[in-house]
């Protein structure tokens, strides 16, 4: 799974939409509106930050600005989320299936990066999400720990513990976890999140 002396993010991206996808599929109207473990998006904002951000990385994908995409989806109706995922999902697949787009410089909201290093972001960003996600509705899967795992590994290489997190960082300060807590749990808490039954 490398290309050119990276760990090639593309299959893993594709797991962890999956998964999300599955996720989404099952939140029915009634949840929209309940907490998250993001204080500033219930079930609904979430869910509309997951859809717009990831068509903002489709578009990168494409070799568009995604910087003037906003990472939110408007007008999605209360029964249309797993549609809408699952569209822009299939998109980012297609927009970044080429081997150069790996290699080749693109911008993200942290800088101009290799497209790898991009992706692997987006890794990040999306298996969160799910967590919260699967937080917000009572976990009705259970979530695959290889992909927390991979996650975690990006989140302490792009937010070391050194590093310090401003209001600029869109992740709170690092939360201690409990002995023997699973990849999904410190991940988390490395983002800064608490489980909704202790937030």
């Amino acid at each position: 799974m490398t290309t050119t002396g990276f760990t090639d993010p593309r299959p893993v991206y594709a797991r962890a939409t999956e998964q999300a996808a599955a996720l989404v599929g099952t939140v029915r109207p009634e949840r929209l509106d309940g907490p998250t473990p993001c204080a500033e998006f219930d079930v609904r904002a979430l869910l509309s930050h997951m859809v717009g951000g990831t068509r903002r990385i489709a578009v990168v994908g494409e070799g568009g600005d995604g910087l003037a995409v906003e990472p939110v989806a408007e007008g999605v109706g209360d029964e249309e989320w797993a549609a809408a995922y699952d569209e822009v999902r299939v998109r980012v697949l297609k927009a970044w299936e080429s081997d150069e787009r790996m290699t080749a410089p693109v911008r993200v909201p942290w800088g101009e990066v290799p497209g790898h290093a991009a992706l692997s972001g987006y890794v990040m960003e999306i298996v969160t999400h799910t967590w919260d996600l699967a937080e917000a509705v009572g976990h009705p899967h259970e979530l695959d720990p290889e992909l927390a795992e991979f996650a975690l590994a990006i989140a302490r290489r792009v937010l070391p513990d050194s590093a310090p997190r401003d209001a600029g960082t869109p992740f709170g300060a690092i939360r201690e976890v409990p002995e023997g807590a699973g990849p999904y749990e410190r991940l988390a808490a490395w983002l800064g999140r608490a489980p909704l039954s202790r937030a």
